[in-house]
């Protein structure tokens, strides 16, 4: 799938926002893709993640044996990937701030992991998740997403394979550009949740 076509995804679902928004990076944005509207399609989410378990194939040449996302956001995707590739799927939750497996979810010692994203902005999330996955025993290899949103520029320390890859401006608070300077922001990600 073209950039164009995961986009035209994440259209037809409602899903891609404009507005100003506060990402749980903190940083303010005037585009907002909202996934949640994609995965509660599953058929748009099966098509998503079988172009994204078809790239990674190609892409990723150390071989892993399960998958590991963070909550919230890279349950949805981490699952339909792990269906995909006919791998377990796991994920981390925060526990007193710090992400960790839970649920009685285990990794063998080195055991080679894929962890899977929905969406990367600055990284943050993904290399929490890639901690907890060395954490717990594992040895994260590669790491996948539907849309890095950074343009390339997130460092999670890994190879990381996206099905998109676009540009999308995000500025500091103080720091705000004319267009959005007196527009309300929302905050619709996540990360804040208990």
């Amino acid at each position: 799938m073209t950039n164009e076509q995961v986009l035209s995804e994440f259209r037809k679902a409602g899903a891609l926002l404009e507005g100003h928004f506060i990402l749980s990076s903190g940083l303010h944005a005037d585009m907002f893709l909202q996934k949640a509207l994609v995965f509660q399609d599953a058929e748009r989410t099966a098509k998503l993640c079988k172009a994204l378990a078809e790239k990674v194939r190609a892409e990723v040449r150390q071989a892993f044996t399960a998958i590991v996302s963070p909550a919230v956001g890279g349950i949805v995707p981490g699952y339909e990937m792990g269906r995909q590739l006919g791998l377990p799927a796991m994920y981390v939750e925060r526990v007193e701030g710090k992400f960790q497996l839970r649920r009685n979810f285990k990794l063998t010692r080195n055991q080679p992991v894929l962890m899977v994203e929905d969406i990367i902005s600055t990284g943050v999330s993904s290399r929490e998740c890639i901690d907890a996955i060395k954490a717990a025993g594992g040895k994260p290899v590669a790491a996948a997403c539907l849309i890095d949103r950074s343009g390339g520029k997130a460092k999670i320390g890994v190879n990381l394979v996206a099905l998109a890859t676009l540009k999308v401006p995000a500025w500091e608070a103080d720091k705000l550009p004319p267009h959005l300077r007196n527009i309300p922001a929302v905050k619709p990600g996540s990360r804040g949740l208990q």
